[in-house]
């Protein structure tokens, strides 16, 4: 693990791989970057997996304010500490968010992005459709589905969880199903993977209201967007949006995957990142 002081906060990383470099931004936010490690783009990149600030070994933020602006801040300095003229960022779900405003705010440290199951804003616009895409898959479990149950009384309990990394790693274990499109067949294969999903909650956080809808026309480097056709939060319609709004990107859904296509669709995912990164 490496480390840097920006503004008297500890921001840190882990580097791994070879090759071009390219920050890794994980979701959230406040989930730890383990459950993001991906050795296969190691073989041929640099990656560097950053803890965002508020979030494993890395500072808290004393005033709560974690912003779009502020994480893209804190990710620039990381960029600039590694000495690299441009670089690649690839972020996951918020950190997809945090990746897009990293492309409107820094393009000159960018050789290109990649939106991982991201979107363009965050408010209660994003709630509402995963509330009613979290319905579509209860209602798509047999009647009286206990896995359907679990994601149904966790979801509901969200709201009202209290200030401890227990409680909400908790409720988001029990979540965990529908994030993927066939979580019973896939649990087998992931025993190692699931102790990698860690959270830190910062009880001073504030909202964080964000909409760069109508800015997406105003980023210049180049950008790829990945999305499961079955990620039930940030899902192929918002990234369509981007696909829009972004000239000269380029999407690629994943039929068969949720909100963790590095996971379910792998040789695609991986396969598509490194066709990117050669390109650019």
């Amino acid at each position: 693990m490496s480390e840097l002081s920006v503004d008297g906060v500890k921001v840190s990383y882990h580097v791994a791989g070879a090759g071009s470099v390219c920050l890794v931004h994980s979701g959230g936010p406040g989930i730890h970057y383990g459950y993001l490690r991906m050795p296969e783009l190691e073989q041929q990149l640099t990656m560097v997996y950053i803890e965002p600030v508020g979030t494993g070994a890395s500072d808290l933020l004393p005033d709560g304010d974690y912003s779009m602006p502020k994480y893209a801040y804190y990710a620039a300095q990381v960029a600039r500490e590694l000495g690299e003229e441009k670089v690649f960022f690839l972020g996951h779900s918020h950190g997809g968010f945090v990746a897009l405003q990293f492309a409107l705010d820094y393009p000159e440290l960018l050789r290109g992005v990649i939106v991982y199951d991201g979107m363009a804003f965050n408010g209660p616009e994003l709630g509402e459709e995963a509330g009613r895409q979290l319905a579509a898959y209860v209602a798509r479990r047999p009647a009286g589905d206990a896995l359907a149950a679990q994601v149904q009384a966790a979801w509901d309990e969200d709201s009202e969880l209290p200030d401890s990394r227990e409680a909400h790693l908790d409720n988001l274990r029990r979540l965990l199903p529908v994030y993927f499109k066939d979580f019973e067949e896939i649990s087998p294969r992931l025993t190692s993977w699931f102790p990698t999903m860690d959270i830190t909650i910062d009880p001073q956080r504030q909202p964080a209201l964000w909409d760069v809808r109508d800015r997406l026309g105003e980023i210049t480097a180049p950008v790829l967007v990945i999305v499961g056709a079955y990620d039930f939060i940030c899902g192929e319609k918002f990234a369509r949006q981007l696909h829009d709004g972004i000239a000269g990107s380029e999407l690629v859904v994943l039929a068969d995957s949720g909100h963790f296509g590095h996971l379910e669709e792998p040789e695609r995912f991986f396969g598509s990142v490194l066709r990117f990164a050669a390109a650019h």
